[in-house]
């Protein structure tokens, strides 16, 4: 989200709308010396500390990352009388929520959602897990803007191999990405598609040495090669042929975005707003969740070339998935 930070800050300058950012902690790297962000200097909790300072200053309020329909939002409103747009980033577990927790999202949602005036779902799930979650009589002000990445950043892949090609993970690396699932498919493989089979994995987390312990027990060190977080992966989606994300909860990925931007199509699970990006066949291949033999099955045709995409997958990304059509779309609000 930084991307999209800094260009909604520089759009709104522009146009003369003065903005103040409210964060958790202060940010320098990038853009953010531009920003004017507000950060407590003491410990507090960030709902706390925004109520204390934010009192009848704004027209307008956006809260991103913070848990829809609390006490939050009604003191929030209270204090500001602002139009307030709240966004949601987060996915849901790939089994749905307990029912108790169920039961307590649809009581908040009746006492709290009154004062949110727009809610703002980073994908078509998402609007409609808002909706499952809070009440459907919140239709008429829940509405869907697309996460966007910067397209020109992005070098393009030029030649995609049909026969043995590379891949690359992109992923935090916890349980619920599924990274577990790939080895497993990988590990039914033959010898012969393993020969020639090199995936790279981009990331850190708290699941790394899980994953690494299940390739050495498979004896899979020579395929997955496990290369950390790095600051450049938009140059090195060009210098593969295919990203796999086996996740098994995803809101809207930016990491598939970047990766169609890089004319690299995208194997990944029907979770999520994966769908409303990449398309069976089109631009890359869906395989059912938590299915390592159909995920295995999907790899033999494309190590084969059976399964070949031709499609320069850049164009949707650059018509329907940019920085520039999202930060327009929030700009818009403003005069809501």
């Amino acid at each position: 989200m930084d991307h999209f930070f800094w260009a909604f800050n520089k759009k709104c300058k522009e146009n003369n709308v003065e903005i103040d950012w409210f964060f958790p902690n202060t940010s320098y790297h990038g853009d953010y010396s531009s920003l004017n962000i507000i950060s407590p200097d003491i410990e507090i909790t960030f709902e706390t500390f925004v109520i204390n300072k934010i009192k009848g200053k704004y027209v307008t309020v956006f809260t991103h990352f913070i848990e829809l329909c609390t006490s939050f939002y009604c003191q929030l409103k209270k204090e500001t009388g602002a139009y307030i747009i709240a966004v949601d980033h987060n996915p849901r577990p790939l089994k749905g929520y307990p029912l108790k927790k169920r039961f307590k999202k649809r009581l908040k949602g009746l006492i709290y959602a009154k004062h949110i005036d727009k809610f703002i779902g980073v994908s078509e799930y998402t609007t409609n897990e808002i909706l499952k979650d809070f009440g459907s009589g919140l239709r008429n002000k829940a509405f869907v803007i697309y996460n966007g990445v910067i397209i020109d950043d992005i070098e393009q892949n030029t030649i995609r191999n049909k026969t043995n090609p590379k891949f690359l993970v992109v992923s935090h690396l916890r349980v619920s990405k599924g990274i577990q699932d790939l080895i497993d498919a990988v590990n039914l493989l033959s010898d012969t598609i393993k020969e020639n089979l090199r995936i790279d994995i981009y990331g850190e987390g708290p699941y790394e040495a899980e994953l690494k312990k299940k390739v050495s027990q498979f004896k899979l060190e020579t395929i997955f090669n496990f290369k950390g977080s790095v600051s450049n992966l938009n140059e090195l989606y060009c210098l593969y042929d295919y990203m796999l994300q086996p996740t098994h909860m995803e809101c809207f990925s930016l990491s598939i975005l970047e990766s169609l931007a890089a004319n690299v199509p995208v194997i990944t699970t029907n979770v999520g707003g994966n769908e409303e990006a990449v398309k069976h066949g089109e631009n890359g291949y869906i395989f059912e969740v938590d299915r390592p033999k159909e995920l295995s099955t999907l790899l033999i045709s494309i190590m084969t070339g059976e399964k070949y995409i031709i499609e320069n997958t850049r164009n949707l990304i650059k018509n329907e998935f940019s920085i520039d059509k999202m930060v327009e779309s929030y700009f818009e609000l403003l005069s809501t």
